[in-house]
């Protein structure tokens, strides 16, 4: 019996031995296979995957910081300065490295100064800008503000202080809506940074041109963004740099306007509203381009004040609107010479061709009355622009029929866009039986009727031009029936090489217009400022001009109802215009004034032009910029080489 039982414990340690040699193998089978996968992987990373975690590495390590590019400036075409850049500080909140920005902002309230509007531009910034990298939450610090924030740093993390160039523009409002202002990037720009391709230029960029020439003229002012290998710590700050690709500057902007004509514009439209183009009739340079009220540049170089945009905008002297190009008025009497012109190239009129004017035109069962009550006797096409006869004309437009009138404006650019290298400009209304089809939706409203006609003749009825389109036709019609695209660029310059590239003048049509009446129309308005509605702004003038006045009315009044400026809303009263051109014989200026509501146009844009011209043409300033500015102020803002 026992020799048995301790038979049996042999065979079950056997069992129990190869089992636990079968667990060993399978174990040490297994751990081979972890090591061997181990193995695997670590040559996979080190050996077949270095090339790429290196660089993975290498980037944990090393930052690509873009270094923007200095903007190009602008000058007018004296050299002088109207937009250039200068540095600043700004505290910069980083919003991905904060826990809550609204606790970051005060704690720095407690060492920096950060006034409400600081916080509600902040605000406003988080809104408008896509991924944003860094936002300001004050900018401009003080030299005492920098340092205050070095010293204390290391307290506030995701906060940094960095250099940034500012735009600057030494004449605040004068010229606001031709050279434009600029505005922080936001969704929108992004975007369409992103469409055109190149948005990798404008890493590191905040700012890009809104309006005017800053945004038409956006790439050539930018430049090109760089870039440095900045070797950095566990907490992203800077430590050396590694590389640097320096950044390009943006090539300088050179104008056709001349500043000084700009300011002597401006100044003479004080508080009213309106606009004014100055053209040169051979090429087509815009010297002054004036929309009024304006609005001061420098106050969007920060962002504006929400409370300032918002009055900008709500404002009902609509400041941001740029008259210049995008209001659209009547002519008024301003029409009647192109009207003259078009009557003698068309057979309609000669020079000699005489009507009695009664002081009204009768047209079916209406009476189409003249300016003035009466009427001015015998007139022939000479005196009818001199004295501004509105029966003439009336009479005239009956005789040459819309079509007609139609083509010949056409071709003199009233109704279309002028082309002008800024933004926004309106096409304007010349009216026709084909207009008035595409207008309308009712048949009743789409028929011309033969009465509507007789309004068009005097620069009324559905007549409404920008005064580019207006300045533009007096420039072509001077330069014989030559019309150039009105450009207020006039060179780009490259700030390192002083290379420059002129836009040559661009001529987009050569109307056909007989010398000679061309010279009969320029001497009917030289007339107008000698013994006709311009006369007594043009007293002892020092040169001879041609103008031609127009007065045109804002709401219709009724047949026999007699318009009394006094009784009437300032805001529905008649607008002021005056177009002319000088001098006589060579002209090298054409310009037209309009002033919103301010009635007569001898009385209002007739003294404006005359302030304009004064300065232009024999350099005589206004009292009040006489005294307040030397002629050679503008000196110290020049471009310095």
């Amino acid at each position: 019996m026992p020799s048995l039982l301790g038979h049996g414990e042999l065979r079950n340690s056997e069992r129990e031995l190869q089992q636990f040699q079968l667990r060993l193998g399978v174990a040490g089978v297994a751990m081979l296979v972890a090591f061997t996968i181990l193995l695997a992987r670590f040559v996979f990373l080190q050996v077949v995957q270095h090339d790429h975690y290196r660089s993975k590495a290498e980037d944990n390590r090393i930052s690509i910081v873009p270094i923007p590019p200095n903007r190009g400036l602008i000058t007018d075409r004296n050299g002088v300065v109207v937009a250039r850049n200068y540095s600043g500080y700004t505290l910069e909140i980083f919003p991905r490295r904060v826990k809550s920005v609204e606790a970051t902002i005060d704690e720095l309230s407690e060492l920096i100064e950060i006034t409400p509007r600081d916080r509600a531009r902040f605000k406003r910034l988080t809104v408008e800008t896509r991924n944003p990298e860094s936002l300001p939450i004050r900018t401009r610090l003080t030299d005492e503000e920098v340092a205050k924030f070095a010293a204390n740093r290391f307290r506030y993390e995701g906060v940094e202080i960095k250099a940034r160039l500012f735009r600057q523009y030494p004449f605040a409002d004068v010229g606001s809506h031709v050279i434009g202002y600029m505005g922080r990037i936001n969704k929108d720009d992004q975007q369409r940074l992103e469409d055109e391709g190149v948005d990798a230029n404008y890493r590191g960029t905040d700012y890009i041109g809104k309006s005017g020439v800053e945004a038409k003229y956006e790439r050539e002012l930018h430049g090109t963004t760089g870039f440095e290998q900045v070797e950095i710590d566990a907490a992203g700050r800077g430590i050396r740099t590694l590389s640097r690709t320096p950044a390009v500057s943006g090539n300088n902007i050179v104008l056709t306007l001349d500043m000084r004509l700009q300011r002597v514009a401006e100044n003479a439209f004080g508080e009213r509203r309106g606009a004014l183009v100055a053209i040169e009739p051979g090429t087509g340079a815009v010297l002054a381009l004036v929309s009024k009220p304006g609005f001061d540049l420098n106050l969007f170089v920060d962002g504006p004040d929400p409370q300032y945009w918002a009055d900008l905008n709500t404002n009902p002297d609509r400041p941001l609107n740029n008259r210049a190009i995008a209001g659209v008025y009547p002519p008024g009497s301003t029409f009647k010479p192109f009207m003259a012109l078009a009557a003698l190239e068309q057979g309609k009129r000669r020079y000699n061709s005489t009507i009695n004017d009664p002081g009204y035109f009768i047209f079916g069962d209406r009476r189409f009355r003249d300016s003035k009550p009466g009427g001015h006797g015998v007139v022939d096409l000479h005196k009818s622009i001199v004295v501004s006869s509105d029966t003439y004309y009336y009479m005239l437009a009956n005789d040459m029929g819309i079509d007609a009138i139609a083509s010949f404006m056409g071709q003199l650019g009233l109704g279309s866009p002028t082309g002008i290298d800024l933004d926004g400009e309106a096409r304007g209304v010349l009216p026709s039986p084909e207009w008035k089809m595409k207008r309308f939706k009712r048949p009743e409203q789409q028929k011309w009727y033969p009465g509507e006609t007789i309004s068009i003749g005097i620069g009324q009825g559905y007549n409404a031009y920008t005064p580019v389109q207006l300045a533009n036709a007096m420039a072509t019609v001077v330069a014989n029936g030559k019309m150039y695209r009105p450009h207020v660029l006039s060179h780009t310059e490259n700030p390192r090489t002083r290379e420059r590239r002129a836009i040559e003048p661009e001529l987009v049509a050569q109307v056909p217009l007989r010398k000679e009446y061309v010279e009969f129309i320029k001497r009917a308005m030289a007339g107008v400022t000698k013994e006709g509605t311009g006369q007594r702004a043009f007293a002892k003038a020092e040169y001879t001009s041609g103008g031609k006045t127009g007065t045109a009315q804002v709401i219709a009044m009724k047949q026999n109802e007699k318009y009394d400026e006094k009784k009437v809303d300032e805001r529905h009263r008649d607008h002021s215009l005056y177009i002319s051109f000088a001098p006589l014989d060579n002209p090298i200026i054409a310009m037209l004034v309009i002033v919103e509501n301010g009635g007569f146009g001898a009385r209002a844009a007739a003294p404006i032009t005359r302030t304009v011209l004064d300065y232009y043409l024999v350099g005589k300033l206004p009292k009040e910029l006489e005294e307040a500015t030397p002629v050679d102020e503008f000196e110290d803002d020049k471009e310095s080489d």
